[in-house]
């Protein structure tokens, strides 16, 4: 069940996006008086289908991209016949210059126009919840696994980042922040500054989404949510609602400092101290050989909550939408000092653990409108077969006053067309090493 979920949500939204990056093909090329002859959604075999007005609309079985097939233009059909032909006025290669170069953009804006709406009606309506910088200055941090390889440690107060201060403790593990060369954490330690370097190529250690859960976090208050029933905590009277104070006398405030005292006395009985009903009481309880006791805590402090009017929403979250732009592009240009992986690439298997096992139509809507800035910046590589290898023939035409032959065309739609199965087979094959090697 998990992986249907997983999957219709990668479907339904590849669908989403194909389908409005196509649409906007096609609207610009209708507006042009262009003869549109097919609109898929899908790749071949057709699924459904029908005719309306000159245009077929199908549904392909291959739910991984989708086409529209212009008159007269050089596209993955290679149809050669067709543009052996007198060009018609009808056709894609009769029109003005400029008109091609916005037919070719047409589906490059819409899905940057729907990412950035997309985020504006999530910042609308969510708004932001998160841990602030000044909670992480009172709390300080938990420093997990991959925090502690770069120096971190618990209860570091990490005030800046490349001597610039944050907002929100998601602002540690962002883009800006892993992808920044020479960077560091300002961090303060038992009432000194130190600097923490951001090695180069730290990115690809966050290679999913569990490794951000691996990082850092803010530490927290807490206290008993749930106790398990006939577990250690339960024999020793423990109940929701009590917050422990101490672990043998060591005092503990934080829900770390109580993971840690426990670790240290795995399968031994200990005196924990706790508070209830304002009152203080003590009890012996027997650490399980794991560490636990077998309670379940709620965290006692509160995140910083903002909400925004919908004028207020619209600069932010198209901040929000560009900058996945702009990481995306910093990203492949480190790929290509090799200080950024190409392992991070994924395929359709690793967009489908992104969006998860659970239908949350808050992540779904969040993740679709990141693909879709994502395909917008992809589809305007000067790569023939993609839109901007379109565009950078339509660009040197204009400039130059002279059109490419279609033999070219043809022949560099054929070399993009591999290039792009190569990328995709790449991709596929680093979802599935992925899924073996559990990275």
């Amino acid at each position: 069940m998990d992986t249907l979920i997983m999957v219709a949500q990668l479907l339904l939204g590849l669908s989403i996006l194909v389908g409005l990056h196509e649409m906007g093909h096609l609207l610009a090329a209708k507006i042009f008086g262009m003869r549109v002859e097919k609109f898929s959604i899908g790749f071949p075999p057709k699924i459904a289908g029908f005719q309306w007005k000159g245009t077929e609309y199908s549904i392909g079985a291959i739910p991984l991209g989708g086409f529209v097939k212009i008159s007269g233009m050089v596209d993955e059909s290679l149809d050669s016949e067709q543009m052996s032909a007198e060009p018609q006025p009808w056709e894609f290669r009769s029109k003005p210059a400029w008109q091609r170069l916005i037919v070719m953009l047409g589906g490059i804006f819409v899905n940057v126009v729907t990412g950035v709406i997309i985020f504006v009606f999530l910042v609308y309506d969510r708004g932001e919840t998160f841990y602030s910088r000044d909670q992480v200055m009172e709390h300080g941090i938990v420093a997990y696994d991959i925090g502690k390889q770069i120096g971190l440690q618990d209860g570091d107060k990490i005030l800046d980042i490349n001597g610039i201060p944050y907002e929100s403790v998601n602002d540690l593990s962002s883009g800006d922040a892993l992808l920044s060369s020479d960077g560091f954490y300002t961090v303060e330690r038992d009432g000194e500054r130190l600097r923490v370097e951001i090695p180069r190529g730290f990115i690809n250690s966050f290679s999913n989404e569990e490794s951000m859960s691996n990082f850092v976090q803010i530490r927290f208050p807490f206290a008993v949510l749930d106790v398990s029933p006939d577990g250690n905590a339960e024999k020793a009277g423990l109940q929701p609602g009590d917050k422990i104070l101490s672990v043998n006398e060591t005092e503990v405030y934080y829900f770390n400092e109580l993971q840690a005292a426990l670790e240290e006395q795995k399968g031994k009985e200990v005196a924990l101290t706790i508070e209830r009903d304002k009152q203080e009481l003590i009890t012996q309880v027997e650490v399980s050989e794991e560490g636990t006791i077998g309670i379940a805590v709620e965290n006692l402090l509160e995140p910083v909550k903002k909400t925004y009017s919908f004028m207020q929403s619209i600069p932010i979250g198209t901040e929000r939408a560009f900058s996945i732009v702009i990481i995306n592009a910093r990203a492949m240009g480190k790929m290509f000092t090799g200080e950024v992986s190409a392992k991070n690439v994924s395929g359709p298997i690793g967009m489908a653990k992104i969006y998860g096992s659970t239908w949350d139509w808050t992540k779904f809507w969040s993740i679709t409108g990141l693909i879709s800035m994502i395909l917008a910046f992809m589809n305007l590589l000067p790569i023939p077969a993609l839109d901007g290898g379109h565009v950078m023939f339509l660009l040197y035409e204009m400039i130059s006053g002279r059109s490419p032959s279609d033999r070219f065309l043809e022949n560099a739609q054929k070399v993009g067309m591999v290039l792009l199965l190569a990328i995709m087979v790449f991709a596929i094959g680093n979802d599935i090493l992925k899924l073996f090697t559990g990275a």
